[in-house]
């Protein structure tokens, strides 16, 4: 004890950058502080970690107390640690990264928590460096989708190709070549068309596909 009594305490707490796809943008949920210091700026949701959870638990707490989801796809992004990037405290915050269907999140939940849903282009500044670590969650995110399928979890169940299409480019803030895009869609035997149409957006409609896990468990390496 006489060790430990010698050093300074430290908070340690965890930030949630979650992410949503809808009307063809991507989306990250922020609300207005209500805390001191920092009360009425933008910010990220998060919270401290109790002393009887780890940093993975404590933001698996946090995600479901905002969204009232579980098994939420969630990575880790990293450790934020300035020393004056807290006012209040010295308090170093882990950060992790979510992907959520807005269809599944309840929308009575959401304004209870005063949060919404912010175009990735159009983020205002937020508080302390949650700007920063907005950008590195992305970064991770685009790097992660070119290696896994993960962007499916911003999809209903049932999608259009366009859809698809519209999230790589958001999720990467480029165009894709529609040709191209859908010659490697046709080759991934887990994209599975079904006889479902999307009228919504034309009389013709359009085929609904869906994705497949068991096929793509069984799938050579994936790159698209």
């Amino acid at each position: 004890m006489t060790y430990y009594s010698q050093h300074a305490k430290v908070w340690v707490s965890v930030d949630c950058i979650i992410f949503g796809f809808d009307e063809g943008k991507l989306k990250i949920l922020i609300g207005k502080r209500q805390m001191d210091p920092g009360r009425g700026e933008w910010s990220l949701y998060g919270g401290f970690v109790s002393s009887e959870e780890s940093v993975d638990d404590a933001a698996a707490r946090t995600l479901y107390e905002l969204t009232g989801l579980r098994n939420i796809f969630m990575r880790q992004v990293g450790a934020f640690g300035n020393v004056d990037r807290d006012p209040g405290e010295r308090v170093v915050s882990i950060a992790y990264y979510a992907l959520i269907n807005v269809k599944d999140y309840d929308d009575d939940l959401r304004l209870s928590h005063g949060v919404k849903w912010v175009d990735i282009n159009e983020i205002p500044q937020l508080y302390s460096d949650h700007n920063e670590m907005v950008s590195k969650a992305r970064r991770m995110m685009q790097q992660k989708l070119a290696q896994e399928p993960i962007g499916f979890r911003l999809l209903p169940s049932l999608f259009t190709l366009t859809q698809l299409q519209h999230l790589y480019e958001a999720v990467n803030g480029a165009e894709l070549d529609k040709r191209n895009f859908r010659k490697r869609i046709k080759d991934m035997d887990f994209i599975e068309k079904t006889e479902l149409m999307d009228k919504t957006s034309s009389k013709r409609g359009a085929y609904l596909y869906r994705f497949n896990n068991r096929a793509y468990n069984d799938a050579p390496n994936f790159k698209l």
